[in-house]
């Protein structure tokens, strides 16, 4: 199986985290620890090397697999909604477990009542 990364999903994921905190792409680039230039690039349409790609996704806390595609251009759905909110969730640093956790918690009732709504109908 041959996949490929999905380089225009990452570039987004960088601008939204970018915008997010309120820095310029040259100070995303000097905190993920890759040129300013790999980052113009991206926005050009051409994709990072590895080394950029690894420092971009450790950067963003999400891991690797989320800019993957299979050939055929699907995307690999197997990671449950719970289970990709929860990585994202716990990857924060700007909220305390005890927040962490609530969140979870009221993920969690939400996903149980979707899937009982689902059930029923």
């Amino acid at each position: 199986m041959e996949g490929r990364m999905d380089a225009r999903r990452l570039y987004d994921a960088l601008d939204a985290q970018r915008r997010a905190q309120g820095i310029s792409w040259r100070q995303l680039a000097e905190r993920a620890g890759v040129s300013p230039s790999l980052l113009s690039r991206m926005g050009n349409g051409q994709r990072p090397d590895l080394d950029g790609f690894i420092a971009l996704v450790q950067w963003l806390g999400t891991p690797a697999e989320e800019f993957m595609v299979e050939p055929g251009g699907h995307r690999d759905t197997t990671v449950s909604l719970e289970t990709q909110l929860a990585l994202l969730l716990r990857a924060r640093d700007d909220l305390t477990e005890a927040d962490k956790d609530y969140l979870l918690d009221i993920l969690g009732a939400t996903m149980r009542r979707i899937k009982a709504d689902r059930r029923e109908e």
